[in-house]
């Protein structure tokens, strides 16, 4: 099994552990971080990959002007931290206590991979495009209500269980959605109240209606 393949195999009941063959495993350093705890800052170097093992973590940046822009949600078995540039962008916190496997860049020089590195580093650059251009069509496309919908729906489908756990809090999604936390809460509540989602506890949710959630946020 190569490097890329583990760090692209994100099954549920793949163990955190890797193999001896498997270089994130003897060159990376698994950490704990607790919630709220700062992985990496906005302009410090980037001279490490990190992989999600368990948790939930975010990125953002912070303006001039106060506002606080996210650029994305990152799940377990999910990379990031990977820049182009010597610098990191925007900084990552844990949103939830956090395990991350932290790889230093020197290491793969070490172990004479350069070239995987930089596949690695390609097709991570790649997912993130992605991820900000969804991102983009969401913010400009679609309404309060269908943003919130495509926000539940994409939480749910990296979801292990039926009831989804939300480490993000109404605060976070509301910047990540361009919406105000008032917004966000009004949407959650319509949809409780036409019993397509339901909300068991402020961390937690269930789709009760998944064709009608998917109708709202196609739009």
């Amino acid at each position: 099994m190569t490097l890329t393949d583990w760090f692209h195999d994100t099954k549920p009941q793949r163990p955190a552990e890797a193999t001896d063959q498997d270089l994130l495993a003897r060159a990376g350093v698994p950490m704990a971080f607790a919630k709220d705890e700062e992985i990496y800052g906005q302009g410090e170097p980037a001279d490490r990959i990190y992989r999600v093992v368990s948790g939930v973590v975010r990125t953002s940046r912070f303006m001039p002007d106060g506002r606080r822009p996210i650029g994305a949600f990152y799940h377990a078995g999910e990379i990031f931290g990977v820049e182009q540039g010597d610098q990191h962008e925007m900084g990552a916190e844990a949103l939830s206590n956090c395990v991350i496997q932290v790889l230093s860049r020197d290491a793969f020089a070490a172990a004479g991979r350069e070239a995987e590195l930089q596949k690695l580093v390609w097709e991570a650059t790649l997912r993130d495009l992605e991820i900000a251009r969804e991102h983009l069509a969401l913010l400009v496309r679609k309404n309060a209500r269908e943003r919130v919908a495509s926000f539940l729906l994409g939480l749910s489908e990296k979801a292990r269980h039926e009831l989804v756990d939300l480490a993000v809090g109404r605060q976070d999604m509301a910047d990540y959605l361009g919406l105000t936390i008032e917004t966000v809460s009004r949407m959650i509540t319509q949809l409780q109240g036409a019993g397509i989602v339901e909300f068991p506890t402020y961390r937690q949710f269930r789709i009760c209606n998944r064709h009608m959630l998917e109708g709202i946020a196609a739009g």
